[in-house]
């Protein structure tokens, strides 16, 4: 039989969307239970240096914050556990998720801060400089190449956004691009093209993350030419990769109202979703900012919509039986 483990509310996801879920849950006294998922901690734990999160002077550890928010979570209350959830089912209360571990957990009401993954392009090369000139966010890590060379590699909204933004720091920006023509809008692509400090590669894909120097980091990128094959090599010091991310949305298809882009849907200003009791914070429905700051602040925002949902319904009982 399974282990069935019941919660008032269970926030599903660890990153810092979560954790300050359930932080101000377990200060309104709801008892939450936060189940970490295959990524304990998020994002952030594959992020060394964080510099832009508030309170901290100095250049702080990814990983190092991730666990100082669990560590306040657990000291207010929350209990968290390890778990992967591979079902659930929100036609009923309570919300009934399964874990992979052989848990059963009942909730009365859900927080989901599942966040999403960049998507990268696959190359080993690319694994291996994670973080040592290979990024996914230029408003995360832009401020590390001040006056240095880097490239962007994509052709959307995010691609030609992240190459203007990237012209506070560098004075040489070179977006590369499969295809000859942009898929981003047209007010971003008059900017882009407008900008005397970016250039463009086009028809062109990278072959190869160069690595070099000592400690190792990122000097240079080989592009291959899609339709010529001939390879070239661009001297860089950063290279942000900007084709899309992907949501981790997967468990909610068919039972919650997702977007065009599998992002979670939610009431315009509030984190209420299309199910009442279930609430989403985080990247898991943010496509625009996706900050470690504004994931807190709308897992903050989830923990004061859930508290209220529940003691709405609980008043209405307490109205019914009298």
């Amino acid at each position: 039989m399974s282990n069935v483990i019941s919660s008032r509310l269970i926030v599903l996801g660890s990153g810092p969307a979560g954790y300050t879920a359930a932080i101000y849950a377990a200060r309104a006294g709801l008892n939450p239970i936060v189940v970490q998922g295959i990524q304990p901690g998020g994002q952030l734990t594959t992020t060394a240096d964080v510099e832009n999160y508030p309170g901290f002077r100095n250049v702080i550890q990814g990983p190092w914050l991730m666990e100082e928010m669990q560590a306040q979570a657990e000291h207010v209350g929350t209990k968290v556990v390890w778990d992967h959830v591979s079902e659930v089912d929100l036609s009923r209360r309570p919300f009934v998720l399964k874990g992979d571990g052989g848990a059963e957990y009942h909730a009365d009401a859900l927080v989901i801060a599942t966040g999403a993954q960049a998507k990268w392009l696959g190359l080993p090369s690319e694994e291996h400089m994670k973080g040592k000139g290979a990024s996914a966010c230029a408003t995360c890590d832009g401020f590390f190449y001040r006056g240095k060379k880097v490239a962007v590699i994509g052709g959307g909204n995010t691609a030609v956004e992240e190459a203007l933004y990237l012209t506070n720091h560098s004075h040489d920006v070179t977006l590369i691009h499969r295809r000859d023509s942009l898929r981003a809008e047209k007010i971003l692509q008059d900017r882009l093209f407008a900008h005397p400090n970016i250039k463009i590669v086009w028809d062109s894909e990278v072959a190869e993350f160069v690595a070099g120097g000592m400690p190792e980091a990122l000097v240079g990128l080989d592009i291959r030419n899609v339709k010529s094959g001939s390879i070239t090599r661009i001297d860089v010091d950063g290279a942000f990769v900007a084709i899309g991310h992907k949501p981790a949305t997967e468990l909610f298809e068919g039972k919650l109202k997702l977007d065009s882009d599998g992002y979670i849907e939610v009431e315009t200003g509030t984190t209420r979703t299309s199910i009442p009791g279930v609430f989403a914070c985080g990247d898991v429905m943010d496509k625009i900012y996706r900050q470690a700051v504004t994931a807190a602040g709308t897992g903050c925002m989830a923990a004061l919509d859930a508290e209220k949902f529940l003691a709405a319904e609980e008043f209405g009982a307490l109205q019914a039986a009298e």
